[in-house]
């Protein structure tokens, strides 16, 4: 169980990431609309991203609490998707602005953000080689001070890896923006 706190970490993104996009669907509606392989309407890709973001919560709900193989093959399954999408969009050349991951229009897909989402998808998958039993409360018991130094450090690890895709990212553009507007380049 040594990758349990990145596993907290992909949980704990997921359940952020669902909800916003729950609350705000229209960025990842814009950026899956805009992806080549799509030929559906916005206002559909819109309902399913609604869908999609309520599963994607309670995947991450049920996940934190209920560690075991099936939830975290889930859990993993939903990063490969996720790194699947970026690639896609980078390797072939698209343009996607934003991901939309976190229910807003400020989220580039950034390569850092593909680094982040392999990470997390190799994490719940050994997570779920370890066939972990019962709760997340028996999955803590059996650490240090019960689990306390852990979730901590995950939460501000998720809080990271946040700002590493969302905030990071949108100074990186906004880096370039400036040294194209400037004339200066690296």
């Amino acid at each position: 169980m040594e990758l349990i706190g990145l596993y907290l970490v992909a949980c704990y993104l997921l359940v952020e990431a669902g909800l916003g996009k729950a609350i705000r669907p229209d960025a990842t509606a814009r950026a899956l609309a805009s992806l080549p392989v799509n030929r559906w309407p916005v206002r559909w890709v819109q309902r399913l991203v609604r869908v999609g973001s309520l599963a994607e919560l309670c995947l991450g709900l049920v996940a934190l609490a209920f560690p075991g193989s099936p939830a975290a093959w889930l859990v993993a399954a939903s990063y490969a998707a996720f790194a699947a999408v970026l690639a896609l969009v980078r390797w072939s050349g698209g343009s996607l602005a934003s991901c939309g991951c976190f229910g807003t229009p400020d989220t580039p897909a950034t390569a850092l953000h593909l680094v982040v989402d392999v990470a997390l998808c190799a994490a719940a998958a050994g997570v779920a080689a370890d066939h972990p039993a019962g709760s997340m409360f028996r999955v803590l018991a059996h650490q240090p001070a019960a689990g306390v130094p852990l979730v901590a450090v995950s939460a501000l690890a998720a809080w990271l890896a946040y700002l590493a895709v969302s905030v990071l990212a949108d100074l990186q553009a906004a880096r370039a923006l400036a040294s194209v507007r400037f004339g200066r380049s690296r």
